[in-house]
């Protein structure tokens, strides 16, 4: 696992998983939550007010970006460390990773290197 290619870990279905928000899953991103582009993306994200089925697509496309063949159906049936405190976790994370550390708390893409 690698921090700085945005790449983060979760212990799902009892095993270590690797988790990356790619241009790929951030633009299945774009079209599930009908953003217009990665900013109203962060805006989205940055109000800290996601539901079970947010965080179902955001892990599902942190899986696919990292090259797991899951639908989201397989998500909302996994098992992830810490229920949905842990899901809610690991997307932050992921969030973070992709976003600069920020983004969970409204900030802005600018902040990551």
């Amino acid at each position: 696992m690698n921090r700085r290619r945005g790449e983060v870990g979760a212990i799902i279905d009892g095993r270590e998983r690797v988790l990356c928000l790619t241009l790929g899953a951030l633009a299945e991103l774009e079209d599930a939550f009908a953003a217009e582009d990665v900013s109203a993306l962060l805006r989205r994200f940055g109000a800290g007010r996601l539901g079970a089925r947010d965080l179902t697509r955001i892990l599902g496309a942190g899986l696919r970006g990292a090259g797991e063949t899951v639908t989201d159906a397989d998500v909302s049936a996994m098992r992830i460390d810490g229920g949905a405190a842990g899901a809610a976790t690991v997307a932050a994370e992921l969030l973070a990773a992709a976003f600069g550390e920020s983004a969970g708390a409204g900030g802005d893409a600018a902040s990551n290197p």
